[in-house]
């Protein structure tokens, strides 16, 4: 018996070492890795040098126009036959508030709407775009999913199933043009302080548009698939890679219940306060 555990010691003790080396140097190349990302960022890759035009859809408010604001000031927009050199595919909607599928409001219409803004649009968009792109070697398209296409959300189901559509084909795309120059990203951002989220007041993980394209655009040509912004990508790997996704999907549902039921309470009492107020008059 001692014979064969001093026989297995050597072999043991190499496993060990190779398995304690190769932990080691992967932990040391995610940190590297990160801090390229997160602190270094791309060098303001998006400037003059790819063009003087960008597109920027769904740019009204929030996130679209924060990318509006920021793209104007890396490359002004003065000569008129300047090609493309950058899009960024915000446009989308979403629920009124979380609901199961068959009881959302018009629901025809709704699916349509849906699909035609958060999917139709963005290949409609990329293959307007992509052409020109091609044809000068280089061009970036951000495409915005959003961390709800990360994993289904319950009574956010169409919403949820589009964006992971968005975050589908951009990285397909991206694996299909890379070779030809063109970077073509997938941001998931979770939430972010505008008008479709109805938050109010920045916090650390819920950012201004401001702030968060401001971090954003500093992963592009860095990641392919990206959440845009450090907390946020903390966020995403801890969903993604710690907590398993059916505990994910059980507390989506819950949090969704919640805001649906606290939803309906008070538009219930702004009726009844509407109805009061007419039969007074």
């Amino acid at each position: 018996m001692e014979e064969m555990i001093c026989r297995a010691e050597t072999p043991l003790f190499w496993v060990g070492a190779l398995t304690v080396a190769f932990l080691t140097l992967w932990l040391l190349y995610r940190l590297l890795t990160g801090f390229r990302i997160w602190v270094l960022g791309n060098g303001q890759l998006l400037s003059p040098k790819l063009g003087k035009w960008a597109v920027v859809t769904g740019a009204t408010d929030g996130i679209g126009k924060s990318y509006a604001e920021e793209v104007r000031l890396a490359a002004p927009s003065w000569v008129l036959s300047h090609v493309l050199f950058s899009t960024v595919n915000n446009v989308g909607v979403s629920y009124p508030y979380p609901e199961y599928y068959l009881h959302i409001p018009d629901l025809e219409h709704f699916i349509t709407n849906t699909i035609n803004v958060n999917m139709t649009s963005v290949c409609q968009m990329t293959r307007l775009v992509l052409p020109r792109m091609v044809d000068r070697s280089k061009g970036v398209i951000l495409n915005i999913s959003s961390a709800s296409g990360m994993y289904p959300v319950p009574l956010l189901t169409v919403y949820s199933a589009t964006k992971a559509f968005v975050d589908f084909f951009s990285r397909g795309l991206q694996e299909e043009y890379r070779r030809q120059g063109i970077i073509i990203q997938s941001v998931l951002p979770f939430f972010v302080v505008t008008k479709m989220t109805r938050i109010r007041k920045p916090t650390l993980d819920k950012p201004t548009p401001e702030r968060y394209v401001a971090a954003e655009l500093n992963t592009v040509g860095l990641q392919s698939q990206t959440n845009g912004y450090f907390p946020h990508a903390i966020m995403g790997w801890v969903t993604t890679r710690l907590v398993p996704s059916s505990i994910v999907i059980f507390l989506g549902a819950r949090m969704n219940r919640l805001q649906r039921t606290g939803y309906l309470q008070r538009r219930k009492l702004r009726e009844q306060k509407n109805g009061a107020s007419l039969k007074n008059e």
